[in-house]
């Protein structure tokens, strides 16, 4: 029960300091989104990779700094109950005006559980549900862009209007020729749509700002034609000399969703009201949930939210039971699911078998490393939380008594119900050596063809997966190939990549034991084989087409590329569709 009367004169105060905190946190987001289209122009991607980093630990300092502003200047540790309430109600009024509540519902929620005991993590003290509507907030600064910018084609030609929706963002560098780009973009739309009558409502909304990612910017919007919508998004990089290009053409839903996927980096944007762009954004990609939209826009906190307020929502609405997930058992996680839930949760285990070298922390460490680097469309985002509270019924006993055994400095038993301390969320997947071992050969090429391409990319991207086996990489509803087990990742360039020696004797060579000496960071890329391709019918696609894995050189080469300071192109598309591909193609006929 909310109090009848604020009759705690510091309630106002703590609700303004706490506000201050979240505006002060989301005044720096939106400076980093407005820097990336400078860092952008300049070509400085080694910048961008950093500003990317920086930003995903933003939300925690913010929040460190807040509470220890609260124990400072208010002794919050010692707020009653009832002040408490009020600090809320004061703080909802505060947001009425607000261009972003929701996020600072979030903070402020953040900031509550950092001081008061779960017992209070209910809706009278925090947000549980949201008390701020989002709908129709409109961004009313005089000198302020709107979310979208509309354009109507039956006043100019459909050319001249992309001209214009591309100039419109004033990037400081000179296109190529984008006359001839946006001749290619409308002759991927014909092969998209066919030839279709113009409506006397048609037009095109973009949204205001560019999307800024690994070394691209893109132009996202759709094309609304009568009762038809069509989603888009123009992919802009540099070419030769400094110059722009729109690299190819996406359109329709399922290419949207793979512009923003989960395996993907957040996107750079600059946004006054990130609501407005999660709802435009949701009209390209119904399908997608709103927690993955705004943690593609780099509010991956407001994405946990939401996230976790949507688990317990199925909770309440569905009835089977929590299970040990299908599949080979990790030696470093323990991995459950709800099969009604198209997610995993993962569980850190408290003690390792010999072979593997490492701790929670170091454990903990590689998931954030992931967390912090361009994912590059390979490794799966993960959700971190701590203090999760679970029903107890809804536990299978023997998933219980396996929690117990694996991971009893985690597990809180609490009456009905079971807290655990610490776990990670994933999107769940077909784990990779379940679908070969069900695959037709026509899958089975296909999907060991994405195995060495992802391992390619994450290569590129400075990573070394460590385990490559197929237990640890999963395929996705589009039929990528992701990677998903980070216990043993590594930058590529502090990995020593070694051919395995000549053995000196008759006995070395007949030795099962490894006869050579092996420092912590040594790869021995042709010891690869006997682990992976045991399979005839695998060992056959993958020689044809990635033999080059199990060679120490490959690996060092691209070691020595990113040293020196390349970085990689990364296309969240099939590289056929660039259009640089296309030209090339016509020139050679």
């Amino acid at each position: 029960m909310f109090p009848h009367q604020l009759t705690d004169g510091r309630a106002f105060h703590i609700a303004q300091a706490m506000l201050e905190g979240f505006d002060r946190h989301y005044r720096l987001m939106r400076e980093s989104g407005r820097a990336a289209k400078a860092r952008f122009e300049a070509a400085d991607w080694a910048g961008q990779q950093r500003a990317q980093r920086e930003r995903v630990e933003f939300y925690d300092r913010r929040v460190a700094e807040n509470v220890e502003r609260l124990r400072s200047e208010f002794d919050i540790q010692h707020l009653s109950m009832d002040s408490w309430q009020q600090v809320k109600l004061h703080y909802i009024g505060l947001l009425i005006e607000h261009h972003q509540p929701e996020l600072a519902e979030t903070f402020f929620n953040t900031v509550t559980t950092k001081i008061l005991h779960r017992a209070y993590f209910r809706n009278d003290f925090i947000f549980v549900r949201p008390a701020v509507s989002t709908e129709f907030i409109e961004n009313d600064e005089p000198a302020s862009l709107p979310t979208y910018r509309a354009y109507y084609p039956t006043r100019e030609t459909l050319h001249e209007t992309l001209v214009r929706i591309v100039d419109n963002f004033q990037l400081r560098n000179a296109f190529e020729d984008l006359d001839r780009d946006v001749a290619q973009v409308l002759g991927a739309l014909r092969v998209y749509s066919g030839e279709v009558r113009l409506r006397t409502n048609y037009q095109i909304q973009v949204l205001s700002s560019l999307f800024f990612r690994n070394k691209g910017a893109y132009v996202v919007g759709k094309i609304i034609n009568g009762f038809v919508e069509t989603p888009f998004a123009l992919p802009i990089l540099h070419v030769d000399g400094g110059r722009l290009a729109i690299d190819t053409a996406l359109f329709g839903e399922d290419d949207l969703l793979l512009l923003f996927s989960f395996a993907r980096a957040y996107f750079m944007v600059e946004m006054e009201v990130p609501s407005a762009y999660v709802q435009f954004l949701r009209s390209l990609m119904p399908r997608k949930p709103r927690s993955e939209i705004y943690s593609a826009l780099g509010l991956h906190k407001q994405g946990k939210n939401l996230f976790y307020r949507d688990f317990l929502y199925h909770l309440r609405h569905s009835s089977d039971r929590f299970r040990a997930a299908p599949g080979i058992k990790g030696m470093v996680m323990l991995v459950f699911d709800l099969p009604s839930f198209p997610y995993v949760f993962k569980v850190i285990k408290d003690v390792f078998p010999p072979q593997k070298e490492t701790t929670r922390e170091q454990v903990q460490a590689k998931y954030l490393l992931v967390k912090t680097h361009d994912r590059v469309g390979r490794m799966a985002d993960t959700l971190e939380y701590s203090n999760v509270a679970f029903p107890r019924q809804r536990f299978e006993p023997a998933l219980i008594d396996e929690l117990r055994r694996d991971c009893p400095r985690l597990l809180e038993e609490a009456g009905d119900t079971l807290v655990i301390r610490h776990l990670y969320i994933e999107r769940r997947m077909i784990p990779l050596n379940i679908y070969l071992a069900e695959a037709d050969a026509r899958q089975l090429e296909a999907a060991v063809i994405e195995y060495g391409n992802a391992i390619k990319d994450m290569v590129g991207a400075n990573i070394f997966p460590g385990d490559m086996l197929f237990k640890n990489f999963g395929i996705t509803r589009q039929g990528k190939v992701v990677f998903y087990d980070y216990d043993e990742v590594e930058y590529l360039t502090d990995c020593h990549f070694r051919r395995v020696p000549e053995p000196r004797t008759e006995e070395d060579e007949l030795s099962g034991e490894v006869w050579y000496p092996v420092g912590p960071k040594d790869v021995f890329p042709e010891t690869f084989a006997p682990f992976l391709l045991g399979n005839p019918a695998v060992r056959e696609v993958f020689m044809r087409h990635h033999a080059e894995l199990l060679d120490p050189a490959f690996w060092q080469e691209h070691k020595e590329r990113i040293l020196a300071g390349y970085v990689h192109d990364v296309f969240p598309y099939d590289a056929r569709r660039r259009f640089v591909r296309q030209r090339r193609a016509v020139e050679a006929q």
